[in-house]
């Protein structure tokens, strides 16, 4: 789905491998968790500070045309 990703990356040496935002060691799960619990964006946005808002909406916009794109 995202591979060669700006938006993710995922490394053996970096969380053994999950995907993570690129640049940073925070896995892609934890904002779907995040999202899955009610909270939202700044909730998650103010709990791992090294994430951009803009990744954020870069990974959403991504899946969503990967999602549309399966059904169209």
């Amino acid at each position: 789905m995202f591979k060669y990703s700006p938006i993710i990356s995922a490394s053996p040496e970096i969380m053994g491998g999950t995907p993570v935002f690129a640049g940073t060691r925070v896995p892609v799960q934890t904002l779907l968790d995040y999202l899955k619990a009610g909270e939202s964006i700044n909730d998650f946005l103010d709990g791992f500070p090294t994430v951009t808002r803009e990744q954020v909406i870069a990974l959403l916009e991504e899946a969503e045309k990967q999602l549309v794109g399966m059904v169209a």
